[in-house]
């Protein structure tokens, strides 16, 4: 990495903490952080240099991939400066301006570990830091309550940085299956050739948690799981599954390719909503800490969609996420179309998380005198070796490096984001019109029977097996 300074602010949150110094560390223990990177934490607690560094290595200790060694991370708190501030004060960022000259540091990344009301304070601040409007500034989820807040937040951070400088962080596409997806795809023509409606019945996306919304409920009420999962990650991997090949995966070509996938989305008001979304709750949840009694939020959406080009010309894409699930785990599901109605289905299931790999179903003759087909499959276990686990980089380190080298096809950008946004609403307002119910489900169940009923009425089921 070249040389500059990483400023994040909210440097005392568990993002920081769990997430972000975790990351820098071990980007650094692999040798990619220059001699002269320094980390400029912004806090409102009371710490001198020494007190956040014993802090911090409590953490790298807990949640750093490499091996926590003293050594390098003696050299990891060199690179520390601690800034105490309130930074919803403007004119604290004199002082900040100051400090970065009294240090000579310049070349800034800014990450606003912080919620989305303070985005616009935090740019308004920057402006009396030289140099600051040239630098890159990454920001998390959720990037607005609805679509309207999120163009008037894009709009207060596009008058301090240009969008080209403006790194929308989903930690989802930095997971190694994610980005591998790619490579399965586009490098391998048995899967290339046949990657389109001709021999595809159906794709299925699934994000599904064990957890419920923990300390999260006042968020979580407010927001649901269409906007907390659906508008951002599985929609980035829906764009990333449907795309077409860009001519690099490492530019503005494939960002394109994905918004292209986005506006394809068949309109909200041609869809028969009754047959194509299903809401729920689990039980519960009304009693959750900071969750109204009388919530009608979601906690489970399931979704039919379709991409209406030439390639993906009546393809259902079916689409899953809910809390206090049976099973934690994330992945892409491609059925194909079957050759022979008397055998089953090929199957490629790329698995996310929690193990992350690739999954292979396909029919073979029983071994013997038989001629009995059935069902075999080949696996790739990413994470079940060693070597491998700690070879692969955790999706903040691959993003943090993305940023600074400026590469944007590892983030959302704001159209594809205001694309995302505008569709959900849709959906939602279209929802609450028609008065459609809001399915309830067991915590620990595989979810709302209506969500199972939604694929049956197509002759399809979720993907449940282990292939």
């Amino acid at each position: 990495m070249k040389q500059l300074t990483f400023t994040i602010f909210g440097g005392t949150g568990d993002l920081t903490f769990r997430k972000l110094l975790p990351a820098l560390y071990n980007l650094q223990a692999q040798s990619k952080l220059e001699e002269d990177f320094s980390i400029v934490i912004i806090g409102r607690r009371d710490y001198d240099h020494a007190g956040y560094c014993e802090e911090v290595a409590g953490w790298i200790k807990q949640f750093a991939r490499l091996p926590y060694r003293t050594d390098e991370f003696e050299r990891f708190a060199k690179r520390i400066h601690y800034v105490q501030m309130d930074f919803t004060e403007l004119k604290n960022y004199e002082k900040l301006n100051a400090f970065y000259k009294e240090q000579q540091l310049q070349n800034h990344v800014f990450y606003f570990a912080v919620a989305p009301r303070f985005f616009a304070v935090i740019a308004k601040g920057l402006e009396q830091v030289e140099k600051a409007c040239r630098g890159k500034v990454i920001i998390e989820k959720p990037f607005g309550e609805d679509l309207e807040s999120a163009r008037v937040l894009n709009e207060d951070l596009e008058r301090f940085f240009t969008k080209e400088r403006i790194f929308h962080i989903d930690h989802y596409l930095g997971k190694e299956m994610v980005r591998n997806m790619q490579a399965i795809r586009f490098m391998n023509p048995i899967f290339q050739d046949v990657w389109n409606a001709n021999y595809i019945e159906h794709v299925q996306i699934s994000a599904m948690e064990t957890v419920g919304v923990e300390n999260r409920g006042g968020y979580y009420d407010q927001s649901g799981a269409l906007k907390d999962m659906v508008q951002n990650h599985l929609f980035q991997i829906l764009s990333i599954t449907a795309m077409e090949q860009p001519s690099s995966f490492f530019g503005e070509d494939m960002h394109q390719k994905q918004l292209d996938v986005l506006h394809a989305l068949r309109p909200v008001e041609q869809l028969d909503l009754k047959d194509s979304v299903v809401l729920g709750q689990y039980f519960q949840y009304q009693k959750e800490d900071r969750v109204a009694d009388d919530s009608m939020t979601e906690t489970y959406a399931a979704l039919r969609l379709f991409v209406d080009n030439k390639r993906w010309k009546d393809v259902p894409f079916y689409i899953r996420t809910g809390k206090k699930l049976k099973e934690r785990e994330m992945e892409v599901v491609i059925t194909f179309k079957k050759t022979n109605p008397d055998v089953a289905a090929n199957v490629l299931l790329i698995r996310i998380q929690p193990t992350e790999g690739v999954y292979f179903q396909f029919n073979i003759k029983k071994p013997g005198d038989s001629d009995e087909i059935v069902v075999t499959s080949m696996d790739f276990c990413q994470s079940c070796s060693d070597i491998n686990r700690i070879n692969t980089p955790e999706a903040y380190e691959r993003l943090l490096a993305a940023a600074v080298q400026g590469d944007i096809s590892w983030f959302s950008q704001w159209d594809q984001i205001e694309s995302s946004w505008n569709y959900v609403e849709q959906l939602r307002q279209r929802y609450r019109k028609e008065q459609l119910p809001l399915a309830t489900y067991m915590a620990g169940s595989v979810g709302p029977k209506e969500a199972d009923e939604l694929l049956q009425r197509h002759q399809h089921t979720w993907s449940h097996a282990d292939v």
